[in-house]
């Protein structure tokens, strides 16, 4: 496999990822770990930056349809808006460090946009977290723990 096709599909499957699509990056980053024809510090750096970006999308749709809040359509039921309003203001955006995780991660993403949190603290905040689980995957992958 070609470097540039590996570091192409490892970036879009961390971007889909990050997103409400129904993909997994790590599978694909172990994958690429264990055949070793990459460097590690770029893998993870690969990674790394297409799922903060797949974030930053998150961010940047929660700012644009959060106007649209109080219309039948939108995607999130008040109450349940409400709840991921009132912990995201108890923990505030230090729970952007929880973005790494499965299933709750990505909503956290949106719901610093449709609240207003400042892109650079939120850029900060999720690429820590990002970059963070992928170092530990790659570290327990490569048994260097």
């Amino acid at each position: 496999m070609s470097s540039l096709a590996a570091y192409a599909g490892l970036f879009a499957v961390a971007l889909g990822a990050a997103s409400i699509l129904p993909m997994q990056s790590e599978p694909v980053l172990v994958a690429l770990l264990l055949l070793g024809e990459q460097p590690v510090w770029t893998l993870v750096a690969v990674a790394s930056v297409g799922n903060t970006l797949g974030s930053c999308v998150n961010w940047l749709l929660g700012r644009w349809v959060e106007r649209y809040r109080d219309r039948r359509w939108f995607p999130v039921p008040a109450e349940k808006l409400a709840r991921a309003e009132g912990w995201y203001h108890r923990w505030g955006r230090w729970s952007l460090l929880m973005s790494w995780a499965p299933v709750a991660g990505d909503p956290l993403t949106v719901i610093a946009g449709v609240l207003r949190e400042p892109f650079w603290s939120f850029l900060l905040l999720v690429a820590i977290a990002k970059t963070g689980r992928y170092v530990v995957l790659t570290l327990a992958t490569l048994g260097l723990t």
